[in-house]
């Protein structure tokens, strides 16, 4: 796997309000920095910023949503929850 983040990637949270939590990479910013969003607390219309060392980079890209950005430029929050949320099940979480 890529140590580089990718836009469709999960990642778990490790720093912040939403430790361990899980979300998606939507944007990447630069080397450091990239937008993340988990369609509930933080929707597409307002991503939250991270350091790439705050996450935990998921060997699992999200192809729903990476499609979904080609296509349409964005990704409903609905479509994020669900396939966070089948993410997190699929781990046992």
């Amino acid at each position: 796997m890529d140590a580089r983040p990718q836009i469709g990637q999960f990642v778990k949270v490790l720093r912040g309000k939403d430790e361990d939590s899980y979300a998606v990479i939507i944007d990447i910013i630069d080397e450091r920095f990239v937008l993340i969003v988990d369609g509930d607390k933080r929707r597409f219309d307002s991503p939250k910023r991270k350091n790439v060392l705050h996450l935990q980079l998921q060997p699992a890209i999200s192809q729903e949503v990476t499609s979904s950005l080609q296509e349409t430029g964005r990704v409903t929050n609905a479509k994020l929850r669900y396939v966070i949320q089948k993410f997190a099940h699929a781990k046992g979480e």
